[in-house]
């Protein structure tokens, strides 16, 4: 039996003493809602993606909502996406009053491909949600030169894909418009928190105003007045906004991510050593035309995997220790999607049924690699 003290967890975030103080600093300076530092982190993660414009919000599952809005997408209009994917990408069709339509993926990245897209295009098709699942770069290009002439919005779920590379260039570089998330489980954390990129000057000051209510002038703006401001309220708006005290967490955490993604893409590659010509196992690995940050090692088994496929190995890690997660959820299997038709999904279920995400953080060591991946192949070491 292991003691907590030896235990694996599945992730852990890269947080220190800079962090510690930037907080505090922000709570010092008394500016502790959004203000002065969310708009330097705004800038700074912009320019860090190659986009014009960061506008920063309270989670991605936020800016994914607000993106939909931006893109005129409302009641009665079908919204691409994947099941296999966190429930919020589906969820934000819902908040706008779209019809999410479920499209499959390519069973090794587990993204989009313009086959899977193209199967359930209809006459209401406005937007894709494209994801980077699990930081696995989408083939963007592809999927644009099949949506742009027919109209249709391409929004990327770049939740996961923060310091993740498409063709050479930042993941996001080439979005209409790009959604991020820096909640704990992600590369770079402000605690909760999300951003959208974008090139389009006058889409993100509308998505500022929408954040906030939907006021003409923002909260920080009226305070650095030096007289009177009366605001306007010009479109229902949201409460979407991130506080000063996380951007300068957030800020500090994007000086750390070229270092945060090349610990991670070394710790990628150990375990590929370690589990390279297992018979019955397939490991995430980059695609052709990118580069993934890793934010999760999914490996792929076979039904009949020794030792009793995908959940006997969820709980044998378990069982010794490790703190191992399913893979990725189909939104189409939950409760809350299970009235909505679709088209067949093979891939997206056998993703979700065979898969599991094992521990990967900054700190893990190579004793600690060797560990898990001994328990995962356990069964076929020992001819089980």
């Amino acid at each position: 039996m292991s003691t907590l003290t030896d235990r694996i967890p599945v992730m852990v975030p890269y947080l220190g003493i800079e962090e510690e103080q930037a907080a505090a600093e922000a709570v010092a300076s008394g500016w502790i809602a959004q203000g002065p530092r969310v708009a330097q982190f705004e800038r700074a993660f912009a320019e860090s993606v190659t986009a014009a414009h960061g506008v920063a919000v309270s989670s991605c599952t936020t800016a994914l909502h607000l993106s939909l809005v931006a893109c005129g997408i409302g009641p009665g209009d079908e919204v691409v996406v994947p099941s296999l994917s966190f429930i919020a990408t589906a969820n934000a069709a819902r908040y706008v009053g779209a019809d999410p339509v479920f499209a499959d993926v390519d069973e090794t990245t587990g993204n989009l491909t313009p086959d899977t897209v193209r199967e359930v295009l209809g006459p209401r098709t406005r937007a894709i949600v494209l994801v980077h699942q699990g930081g696995v770069p989408a083939d963007v290009r592809a999927i644009k030169e099949l949506a742009e002439p027919l109209g249709i919005a391409v929004v990327e779920d770049a939740a996961c894909a923060v310091g993740s590379v498409y063709r050479g260039a930042p993941v996001g570089a080439e979005a209409q418009v790009a959604t991020w998330s820096f909640h704990p489980r992600k590369l770079l954390t402000t605690g909760e928190g999300g951003m959208l990129t974008l090139d389009d000057a006058d889409r993100a000051t509308r998505l500022r105003r929408l954040r906030e209510h939907g006021m003409s002038v923002s909260a920080a703006d009226r305070h650095a007045s030096a007289g009177p401001v009366f605001e306007q309220y010009l479109e229902v708006g949201f409460n979407f906004r991130m506080t000063d005290i996380q951007a300068a967490v957030g800020l500090v955490q994007l000086g750390r991510l070229a270092e945060i993604v090349r610990r991670r893409r070394e710790l990628a590659a150990y375990y590929h050593a370690l589990l390279a010509g297992v018979p019955g196992l397939r490991a995430v690995r980059d695609p052709e035309y990118g580069q993934s940050n890793y934010q999760s090692f999914w490996v792929l088994l076979d039904p009949d995997f020794p030792g009793g496929g995908r959940d006997g190995a969820l709980a044998r890690l378990a069982e010794r220790g490790i703190s191992a997660r399913r893979g990725i959820m189909a939104a189409h299997l939950e409760p809350a999607y299970d009235t909505v038709k679709h088209v067949d999904l093979p891939a997206t279920e056998r993703i979700t049924r065979d898969s599991l995400i094992l521990p990967m953080f900054h700190t893990m060591t190579s004793a600690q690699q060797e560990r898990v991946a001994a328990a995962l192949l356990e069964p076929v070491a020992s001819g089980v």
